[in-house]
């Protein structure tokens, strides 16, 4: 009797007749096109305390009807995806986007391709020097200049020293990238920063003062920064034991810091770090937001007591003092050759634990829930070269769609290059010792990340699938249209219809289809857009800026025939 009621009420609402409409399940069959639905209006709910101010520069996003390629599609479909537009998750946050820069991917600001390459793929945010060096790196500092208080060698995990190899800011040379080069490329690239400052110097200075002498020097990049930067990070990773800072030599330490670190040490002293720092915001008239380093999983039984204890000791101690707080995810088992499989089924999964771990974090700790970004991400799998597959894309889009629907505030890729290893490599874009392949060649991670933020609009709205193959994200454009992303995990083509709760379908749907080439296995070098691949061994078509979509009417629904392996992302019209 209830779907008889829903079905009269919304026949009513129909400005031409609706009688050969018919309900299925919960979701109605939509009436033809020369007729319009009444439909609930969509409300933003409000922000959650995990994003907070990175919805501060949120900007509404107008869908253009693009030039496109008319394409055949299928009659019926095997799968539906159900859209239900009115029901918004959250708005999306531009540092959603985010990507690593790091000071030995070269100069880079006169690789102009590579410069259009960054501005196509757009991050938002781009954060800098990298990740264990950033407790090496000496912003201000010429080449081997450091401070006077930084000691010739540092004491590794295992009690041994090395030499203490630091990273240098004013450095000009070719090989490394300079500070005043970082500003510039982000200024090249429409781009803004986010910056990590050296916490390891707090540890291993050998002046009296320490933790003091390395906030001084975080507060005077504040000031050379100028307004530059909103986001800044104390320290990297530094509850691991492979961290510079870790452990210390007690004979050279002057203000009784203990061997090892710990999250309460930590917490002491990013409170003198986050003092200094927005005293020297405020001097200079600017807003600045620092994050603390975050410990992401509960703690394993083989970790080090440094670990297993560091969010209780970083809570007691910092108390509501950070603005934000960061976490870092590699998703799949360290060191493992895991499967296409295992790697796509690591990206609901882990991300969805982190957000719960860090919340529960706060629970337990008594603190007040403060945004979360995830700066670093990417996979651990290798020996097939999983990293620079097609794959590795997939997985990247479907980590972007998890952590919006887990409402992070922001998150950074890692990175935007590194060294091929024989395609162990996290890099973006080959940094020119890829066998066979040109300097600065975008790898398919590019492509999915390209087309992922161009096919979507700036509201993350509901939507589901009645196949656990296929994996849905949708999103709203303020100027009405729906973007889909769907995913098809599996090693079949899948069909799929699209469905649709509160929404007046439009003439026309466009979209793109990204597959991955023979290559390689399950792990293609290559990415086909639309058909359209690279010209040599890896990466994707070098005109992907300008490839039309495939588009089809939508007067007799809208269905898409999804590859295996593949993603589509699809833009829907409004009526």
């Amino acid at each position: 009797m209830k779907n008889n009621i829903e079905v009269g009420l919304i026949c009513m609402a129909f400005i031409l007749g609706c009688e050969k409409s018919t309900n299925t399940g919960s979701v109605i069959t939509p009436p033809p096109n020369d007729t319009i639905v009444v439909i609930t209006p969509p409300v933003d709910p409000p922000i959650a305390n995990s994003i907070g101010f990175f919805l501060n520069d949120w900007q509404p996003k107008t869908f253009v009807t693009p030039a496109y390629k008319d394409t055949a599609i299928p009659s019926s479909g095997t799968y539906t995806v159900t859209i239900n537009p009115s029901s918004v998750i959250t708005k999306i946050p531009l540092s959603i986007f985010g990507n690593n820069a790091n000071t030995w991917m070269t100069q880079i600001v006169t690789e102009s391709s590579l410069m259009t390459d960054i501005n196509n793929v757009h991050p938002h945010i781009i954060r800098f020097p990298g990740g264990s060096i950033s407790d090496m790196f000496f912003w201000n500092a010429p080449k081997n200049v450091p401070p006077a208080d930084a000691p010739a060698t540092l004491v590794n995990a295992n009690g041994t020293q090395s030499p203490g190899n630091f990273w240098f800011g004013k450095n000009t040379e070719s090989w490394t990238f300079s500070v005043d080069n970082y500003y510039n490329m982000l200024q090249r690239t429409g781009n803004t920063g986010m910056i990590i400052i050296n916490y390891g110097y707090a540890r291993y200075g050998t002046g009296p003062k320490p933790a003091e002498a390395a906030a001084h020097l975080a507060a005077d990049w504040v000031r050379y920064d100028n307004g530059r930067t909103k986001y800044w990070e104390i320290g990297n990773e530094n509850y691991g034991d492979w961290e510079t800072g870790y452990r210390i030599d007690l004979t050279k330490n002057k203000d009784g810091q203990p061997e090892y670190g710990t999250g309460n040490l930590y917490g002491r002293h990013f409170k003198i770090f986050a003092d200094s720092m927005r005293k020297a915001a405020q001097d200079i008239g600017k807003t600045i937001y620092i994050g603390a380093v975050t410990a992401e999983a509960a703690p394993q039984s083989w970790e080090t007591n440094t670990r297993k204890t560091w969010n209780t000791g970083l809570f007691n101690a910092t108390g509501n003092s950070p603005d934000f707080y960061i976490v870092h995810n590699y998703y799949t088992a360290y060191l493992t050759n895991s499967t296409a499989t295992d790697i796509l089924a690591s990206a609901p999964s882990e991300t969805k634990k982190v957000m719960d771990f860090v919340t529960q974090s706060f629970q337990s700790s008594a603190v007040t829930p403060k945004p979360i970004a995830l700066t670093e991400y990417n996979i651990n799998a290798e020996g097939a070269m999983q990293k620079v597959s097609h794959v590795n894309g997939m997985h990247g889009v479907m980590v972007l769609g998890e952590a919006l629907k887990n409402k992070y505030g922001m998150v950074a890729r890692w990175d935007l290059a590194n060294a091929w290893d024989k395609g162990n490599d996290h890099g973006m874009f080959s940094n020119g010792d890829e066998p066979g392949v040109p300097k600065w060649n975008a790898r398919p991670a590019f492509y999915h990340m390209y087309y992922f933020q161009k096919m979507s609009g700036d509201r993350v709205i509901a939507s589901a699938t009645d196949n656990t193959d296929l994996i849905s994200y949708a999103s709203l454009f303020t100027s009405g249209q729906v973007g889909i992303t769907l995913v098809n995990k599996s090693a079949s083509s899948q069909t799929v219809q699209v469905k649709f709760k509160n929404f007046n379908i439009g003439n026309r749907f466009y979209w793109y289809t990204l597959k991955g080439g023979g290559d390689n296995g399950e792990f293609s070098r290559k990415v086909l857009v639309n058909g359209q691949g690279p010209t040599g061994v890896a990466g994707g078509p070098g005109n992907y800026a300008s490839i039309n979509p495939y588009s089809a009417t939508a007067a007799n629904g809208i269905y898409v025939t999804v590859p295996a392996m593949a993603i589509v992302f699809m833009i829907i019209d409004k009526k």
